[in-house]
Formats: C-alpha cells, structure tokens, sequence
C-alpha cells in the first residue's frame, strides 16, 4: 500500500514511538490521527506535522470507541493502524514487600495488551467497509510488542506477558482478516532511546546499550518508523511478528 493520502491512526503518539511514527507517516503523505491520554502532547505533534489529536484511553471501550469516530470525521475511516500506546513498569512477583499487588499486574496487561486489541477492533472495523485497493488490499495494523515477550527478564512478568499476548494476537487477527484484505503484523523492539531510557542516567543508557551486538547503543525510534513505513508498502508480510533489536538477546538479569 501507498501511504500517500490514506488516513492514520496512531495510539502512544504523544512521544517515544509513536510521536516519530506519526511524524513519518505525515512526511509520507498520509492524514495522521494522533491518539493519547495525553492529548496536549499528541497535540503539540500534530500541529507540528498537520494532524489531528485524539484524547484515547485505549482501555477504555467508550473513549476509544470515540476517538477513532472522531479520526474517521475528519480522514475518513483509516486503512491504516500503529498501535504504539503501552507501559514497562519493572516488578518482581514476590519482591521484599510480598507478592505483587494484583491490580499491579492487571495494568499493564490492560493497557498493552487489551489496549491494543481495542483499537485493532475498531480501527479494523472501519477498514473492512472500504474499497479494496491494488491486490485487494484494505489496510494495515501494526501493533508494537517486545523482545520482553521471548527474553523477558526479572522483575518484567506482567511486561513479558502483555507482549507475548500482543505476539500471539497477530497470526489469528491476521487469519481472521485475510479474507478482506487487511494485514496484520506485528514489530518486537529491543531497547530503544524513548523518553523512558533516556530519563536514566547516561552512565545506564551506555551500559544497557553495550548489551547490544550490531549496532551498538540504544535503538534510534527512526529505525522504527522506517520499518512502519516498509510493513505498509510491502503486500507481502503478513501474520508475522519482527524482531527489531540488534541481534540482542537479553540475559535473566
């Protein structure tokens, strides 16, 4: 699929990701719709690129529900879908306090993995009813999980869980969809210079950096929305989750 002149929805795109997501989808020539729960930045993103910002909270059905019918007033409904919203809280599951609190772990398993079946549903709802394109083609879901969901690590059992659920949605989802001409694919980062890194000491980001083969360092979020942008433009993949990572593979610790 060509970008150029479709419409967009990005979920996260306040910043990290899913801000440099959107940015290269406009730049590409598509109409970007800019989802958050904190709209005031989505905000400041889309008037940088000429897009339009959302207020989302993707695990709630109604806000969601909302958001992406106020994305289709303004682009019409979109073709394609970068579920980029989602949160790495570290925690044992029995730490010096006791067992995780339950409600702790339900969180992120809301917000990453429920989240993003939210707005695979709704934004997939809308493309079924548009016209096929060239090779049949209706649109695009890209949902973002983690190399957590293979090499998860101590302290990351809700993290890993949530992106091994995001992993395991793709194949079915994309299944489920092939048959009207909507891909579904999935991208696993590694470590990456989101704003939740790059708050860590420098002496942290070089260490966790070194980990990584080739190259070495922190993720550039660019690489990122340059594989977006390839997924969408390739008919091809489909069903499929992709390492991003630099051939990392992370220790226990």
């Amino acid at each position: 699929m060509d970008v150029k002149g479709h419409a967009a929805v990005v979920t996260g795109a306040a910043s990290g990701l899913g801000a440099v997501t959107a940015r290269a989808l406009a730049a590409a020539g598509a109409k970007v719709a800019l989802l958050d729960r904190e709209v005031e930045g989505a905000a400041r993103v889309a008037a940088e690129i000429g897009g339009q910002a959302f207020a989302c909270d993707v695990v709630d059905a109604a806000s969601a529900e909302a958001a992406v019918a106020a994305a289709a007033a303004a682009h019409g409904p979109a073709r394609i879908l970068v579920n980029c919203a989602g949160v790495a809280p570290a925690g044992r599951i029995v730490g010096r306090k006791g067992p995780q609190p339950l409600e702790d772990f339900r969180r992120v398993v809301e917000i990453n993995l429920i989240g993003t079946f939210n707005l695979l549903r709704l934004v997939a709802a809308g493309a079924v009813g548009l016209e096929p394109l060239a090779r049949g083609e209706r649109g695009v879901l890209i949902n973002t999980a983690s190399i957590a969901a293979y090499d998860g690590q101590v302290g990351q059992p809700a993290y890993a869980a949530s992106k091994a659920g995001v992993a395991g949605l793709t194949l079915p989802a994309a299944r489920e969809f092939a048959g009207v001409g909507i891909r579904v694919v999935t991208i696993a980062p590694g470590i990456f210079a989101t704003p939740m890194m790059l708050n860590m000491p420098q002496e942290v980001q070089d260490s966790i950096g070194a980990t990584v083969p080739f190259p070495p360092g922190l993720g550039d979020p660019e690489d990122y929305a340059r594989l977006v942008l390839h997924i969408i433009g390739n008919t091809m993949l489909n069903g499929e989750v992709i390492r991003l990572d630099g051939a990392l593979r992370m220790a226990p610790k």
